[in-house]
């Protein structure tokens, strides 16, 4: 393969079987594919059909056969348990091959869905490794969810068993899960058959007779498995990402172009080495988490760090210092998010002076826009590159990044930089047409896809076209919006649809609209992410009561605001809500929820042409006033 981006570049496009080939020589494969790129039944693209290999062998048994099974492989660093324990390649690979066994001893095999509902512990790492042994599909949901969310992912992916924890930690607060799991299986129309309970000490889980395992006792009755040859196209993962509907859509990842795009992403993008300590400040809740904590390090032969903490609190704006300097950390990758919030606790990165950063080579970003506020500070105070990037759960590793692994590109602040190989990125306007550099417009990707991005939705091939491919025929549709510049770097502005984006939590609010509407006093909602300084975006609320309310506003603000953290989960952030006279709307219905985002942002904004009646809007600046938004800058008349 070239060395420098731009032939690389070039390449990945004029030639992506034989790119995509080279970059898989890398892997062990049981069987070779019959043909690397699979257009036979466009626009579903498959990438090496016909091959064979096992993502488990990839991350674990290969590298143990190449003579590094002592090398670490994973470190698990809990300051909330205060807790640090190392796993070398040959004692994950052992822990992994018996917790398959355990589930094979439950009656899970191969195309059989397993939820894992579990906190950063590395049981959670062993289950998912264990399913990718076996040929089961995993389905991890992040914990904060609540048990309707769990539920719903429980009735979508149909699962044989889940496997789950007593308890998570956030901060200094337990939270109880089995309680949780307990309600969704409840809830669920779909009943597992089997639910495997870690007990941790910080909380004891009742379990349910004939239906819960503990996970010793499940241990105790197991013998280790080898893995089993799947084919490159068989479903490793399904993860579950908001829709605008509230329905979630469980993206699915391939085992072959999984493997082969993550392991070559590791050197080229994020310029790490075999042996190298990667870490992935996220949680496996998440895709950053199951592709860069879990599959992408192991893969390439580094040493992946799992941390249960949080930037600051546990115990100080100085924990991330303290975990590269112990670790001896090469690349962090975390949300904009965490830098912000030691940005505010530390401003002038005192708590740094205390930790050796020289091991330390790059920072990247990534799950929202970073501002170039934070950029820049990052940079000043770590002196090493910042490296802002853009991706998605549907593609499952980056788009648009400074590859420095291959001849970095000089930073600018607020852009995530060039494509990556393999994407071929335009801008077009809403009728699919290029647009000039400069010019706004909707982020796009050329069909076909590189490996490693979805090929469809779980059981949902429909909705994948509707969702994906249909709004720009012969291009993946981002749903994000923004500009290539003439240097050919890409600013990533905002979204295009509904689905906000919360300290890097994608959230819909078609959902959290759901939810409000449920309530009694409620005729009206609507929900809109509005500018955080901290997060990124936080939701906001406008609600219209019922004539026939009997309760006082603020009573039922506070109803409205529990009622989201039940159904949703705290991860949504819900806090504000403005209770109006009337949404403001098209003539059509449609409401305005981009024209009063622009109001609580202070930025402004178009009086719309289609408005039903303009006067609304100072009823809604006074309403947002009373919130403590900013007064918008006087609006334009359309």
């Amino acid at each position: 393969m070239p060395k420098n981006y731009d032939s690389l570049y070039a390449l990945s496009l004029e030639a992506p079987s034989k790119f995509w080939a080279d970059a898989a020589e890398e892997l062990h494969w049981y069987e070779r594919w019959e043909s690397v790129l699979d257009d036979s039944t466009a626009p579903f693209y498959r990438w090496f059909s016909g091959g064979r290999l096992n993502s488990c062998d990839n991350a674990l048994d290969v590298h143990i056969e190449r003579g590094h099974g002592e090398r670490t492989a994973l470190i698990y660093d809990s300051p909330v348990t205060g807790t640090v324990r190392s796993f070398t390649y040959s004692e994950l690979r052992d822990a992994v091959a018996l917790f398959a066994g355990a589930l094979q001893r439950q009656g899970v095999s191969r195309g059989h869905r397993v939820v894992i509902y579990m906190p950063m512990v590395p049981e959670t790492v062993q289950a998912m490794l264990a399913c990718a042994r076996i040929g089961a599909i995993h389905s991890v949901v992040f914990g904060g969810f609540a048990a309707s969310e769990l539920a719903a992912r429980i009735d979508d992916a149909r699962p044989e068993l889940i496997v789950s924890a007593s308890c998570g930690i956030e901060g200094d607060r337990i939270v109880a899960y089995k309680p949780l799991v307990d309600e969704a299986i409840a809830l669920a129309k779909y009943k597992p058959s089997k639910t495997i309970v870690l007990q941790r000490p910080q909380c004891a889980a009742s379990m349910v007779p004939e239906r819960d395992v503990d996970w010793d006792d499940a241990l105790a009755d197991a013998a280790p498995v080898d893995c089993v040859p799947l084919q490159a196209t068989d479903p490793l993962y399904i993860l579950y990402t908001s829709g605008t509907t509230g329905k979630p859509k469980g993206v699915v990842r391939d085992n072959g172009g999984h493997a082969v795009a993550l392991k070559w992403s590791m050197r080229h993008v994020y310029g790490a080495e075999p042996g190298d300590v990667f870490w992935a400040a996220s949680d496996v809740g998440w895709v950053v988490g199951h592709s860069y904590i879990v599959y992408a390090p192991l893969f390439h032969g580094c040493t992946s760090v799992l941390y249960e903490g949080k930037p600051v609190g546990t115990p100080d704006p100085g924990a991330f210092w303290r975990v590269v300097d112990q670790h001896n950390v090469k690349v962090l990758f975390t949300a904009p998010t965490a830098f912000r919030a030691i940005k505010k606790e530390d401003p002038e990165g005192k708590f740094m002076e205390a930790y050796d950063l020289s091991r330390f080579q790059a920072l990247f970003l990534a799950g929202e826009r970073c501002d170039p506020d934070t950029l820049r500070w990052a940079e000043d105070k770590l002196g090493v590159p910042v490296i802002d990037h853009w991706w998605q759960t549907e593609t499952g590793w980056p788009m648009v990044a400074n590859c420095i692994g291959d001849d970095p590109h000089p930073v600018k602040a607020g852009s995530p930089t060039k494509a990556v190989p393999g994407y071929d990125v335009r801008v077009v306007d809403d009728d699919g047409r290029e647009v000039p550099d400069g010019t706004m417009g909707n982020l796009v990707v050329k069909l076909p896809l590189p490996p490693g991005c979805l090929p469809t939705l779980w059981n949902d091939d429909d909705g994948y076209r509707a969702s994906y491919l249909e709004p720009f025929p012969g291009y993946y549709q981002t749903s994000d919006a923004g500009y290539r510049d003439e240097d050919g770097y890409f600013w990533v502005m905002s979204r295009t649809d509904d689905v906000i984006n919360v300290a890097g939590h994608r959230l819909s609010t078609g959902a959290m609209e759901e939810v409000l509407a449920s309530h009694p006093d409620v005729a009206e909602c609507a929900v809109l992410g509005v500018s955080d300084a901290l997060k990124g975006q936080i939701p906001l609320g406008l609600v219209v009561l019922k004539d026939s309310a009997e309760r006082v506003e603020p009573e039922v603000v506070r109803e409205l605001v529990a009622l989201v953290r039940a159904k949703i989960g705290p991860v949504a952030a819900f806090k504000r809500v403005a209770v109006v006279k009337r949404l403001p709307k098209t003539r059509s219905g449609k409401i305005l929820r981009g024209t009063v985002r622009k109001m609580a942002d202070g930025i402004p904004y178009d009086t719309p042409p289609t408005i039903d009646d303009p006067s609304i809007l100072d009823e809604i600046q006074q309403d947002l006033r009373r919130l403590g938004y900013p007064s918008p800058r006087p609006p334009h008349e359309s």
